[in-house]
């Protein structure tokens, strides 16, 4: 047990590191371009290297249920307990600058952008994904990164205007963005070279530990392929109010890239490597949990949509989490 214990902590150790890195970069290239432009693009494909690995790897191989069920499992994770925590940490004294909630009213893009990529990912997979979902999927992904690219520049514009009304103001140096920018391609490396390590050595334990499959499918095996994006958040909400609107911007970035980009590299990884005409099949087991992922997601979004997100939404998603987790474990077929 002990040899086993050993290299879980060596690699946990090392994805510390990386996710502090990673949330360091994010919070300092965010003074450049926005603490949401930063976690809706740049932070939420760093976070997501390690699964899109896992989905080429699934993907090449032919097991398509691992490949499709890992973006699955991940939006269920991260929208109730991922964002859960996060709310925790950042409303009370865990945060070094606990806030009262956090105004998620400039979020507008990302929550409808969520809600209609979840829809048309599971309305999809009723005939199976193919080469025209693949195009939707990778469509949706641009249009998410042009209407992100395009409200930053809005925002940059707005505050270039406010500027001149100020006289003096201190510009970080090259020295600083760049420092920041080794932070973030450094912890990025990190977190998607050590994610598959500490995947393996964690369920390795659980094993040991004599952990059900079922209980290392459904919970062990989701919060371990969470952990990178999981501590760059716990890091991030740490840090105060910026922090907390980086980390919830890579939240819900990340779980558009899963429902856009990650579905089309699978679905272009399978035909790269079984043909053109390849479809992933739609299963009794994956449509259960293509619809229950979406509800959750939806659910999930609700708080949202108050445009203050509080520690009672924090409660509310972690009962969620709880939920989702019980109605797993009676989904035909698990």
């Amino acid at each position: 047990m002990t040899n086993g214990i050993l290299p879980l902590l060596g690699w946990l150790a090392e994805l510390l590191v990386a996710s502090w890195l990673l949330s360091e970069g994010a919070e300092h290239l965010s003074e450049r371009w926005g603490g949401r432009f930063v976690g809706r693009t740049m932070l939420s494909v760093a976070t997501t290297l390690p699964e899109i690995g896992i989905v080429v790897a699934a993907a090449k191989g032919g097991d398509y249920g691992a490949a499709l069920g890992s973006a699955l499992g991940s939006n269920l994770f991260m929208m109730t307990l991922g964002l859960s925590v996060m709310l925790i940490i950042s409303t009370t004294r865990l945060s070094k600058s606990p806030q009262k909630f956090i105004d998620v009213k400039d979020f507008g893009l990302d929550k409808v952008l969520l809600v209609v990529t979840a829809v048309v990912s599971a309305i999809t997979f009723l005939n199976g994904y193919g080469f025209m979902e693949g195009l939707i999927f990778s469509g949706l992904f641009g249009t998410y990164l042009y209407l992100a690219y395009r409200e930053m520049k809005k925002e940059k514009k707005q505050e270039r205007l406010e500027s001149q009304l100020h006289v003096g103001g201190v510009r970080a140096g090259r020295k600083h963005w760049a420092r920041s920018v080794i932070f973030f391609v450094v912890g990025a490396t990190g977190i998607f070279l050590g994610a598959e390590p500490f995947v393996e050595s964690l369920q390795g334990v659980a094993t040991d530990l004599g952990v059900s499959v079922v209980m290392l499918a459904i919970i062990v095996s989701p919060i371990a392929g969470e952990m990178p994006e999981k501590i760059s958040m716990i890091l991030l909400a740490r840090k105060g109010s910026q922090g907390s609107s980086i980390a919830v911007a890579n939240v819900l970035g990340s779980k558009i890239v899963n429902n856009t980009m990650l579905l089309a590299v699978a679905i272009f990884t399978a035909m790269a490597y079984k043909g053109f005409g390849t479809v992933i099949s739609n299963t009794p087991l994956l449509e259960n949990q293509m619809i229950l992922v979406t509800a959750i997601t939806i659910i999930a979004l609700i708080p949202m949509f108050r445009n203050k997100l509080d520690l009672k939404s924090g409660i509310f998603l972690l009962c969620l989490y709880a939920v989702g987790i019980g109605v797993q474990f009676v989904i035909p077929g698990h």
